[in-house]
């Protein structure tokens, strides 16, 4: 897998209340993407490779969209991915039931899905019939070893790590919300909210200050 886009992560983006948005540094996603990687390269055995596979491609879906895990964990790799222009259809809680919303994701995950379905076509249909607790589960125990702290170490914090990365690379807010899912635009701009810090780093590093 190709490293993730570039993005500026400073310091967390601040809640209403000063109640930190906790995410993913660059370097904490890409040690975690690596870890994740690793624990999937690192068996041979076909039946384990099968199992670890569905994980791995579970967290790259998780990674790549923000979306939560409860939705991930809806999709049907038979019916809701186009492997040509890599989208992924899923179904959006919080909103009216039975919504469906479009996710583009880098080629690059797709093609990882296509070569998994390729290896193991019996599991077509299959792929993220995970349970949210196993998942869990597997995701801390992954985390920590990647030296990720105990605080960031769930699934969530890529949803939190998706929209930052998204917005400060000039995203914009609207597109932002539909990739998320967010029911109110107003719950993706709490996502813009930085600190007195950040603003000041920001001006700097332009020359403004």
């Amino acid at each position: 897998m190709s490293k993730p886009a570039h993005y500026n992560s400073m310091l967390p983006s601040i809640f209403p209340g000063n109640r930190p948005i906790k995410y993913l540094t660059e370097q904490q996603v890409n040690a975690l993407t690596a870890a994740w990687q690793n624990w999937y390269d690192s068996t041979k055995t076909p039946g384990r490779r099968m199992y670890r596979g569905r994980y791995w491609l579970t967290y790259l879906v998780l990674r790549f969209t923000g979306a939560r895990i409860s939705e991930v964990l809806q999709i049907k790799d038979n019916e809701d991915i186009n492997f040509r222009t890599a989208e992924i259809r899923m179904p959006t809680l919080k909103r009216k039931k039975g919504m469906i919303r479009t996710v583009f994701v880098p080629s690059e995950v797709v093609a990882e899905i296509a070569t998994y379905l390729a290896e193991y076509p019996h599991m077509r249909g299959k792929i993220f019939a995970l349970k949210h607790q196993n998942f869990r589960s597997r995701f801390v125990d992954i985390a920590l070893r990647a030296g990720i702290p105990r605080d960031l170490a769930h699934p969530h914090v890529l949803r939190h790590t998706r929209a930052i990365e998204m917005l400060r690379a000039g995203v914009l807010v609207t597109v932002v919300q539909d990739q998320l899912g967010h029911a109110y635009l107003s719950t993706t701009a709490v996502y813009l909210k930085i600190s007195g810090a950040e603003a000041r780093q920001i001006l700097k590093s332009k020359g403004l200050i």
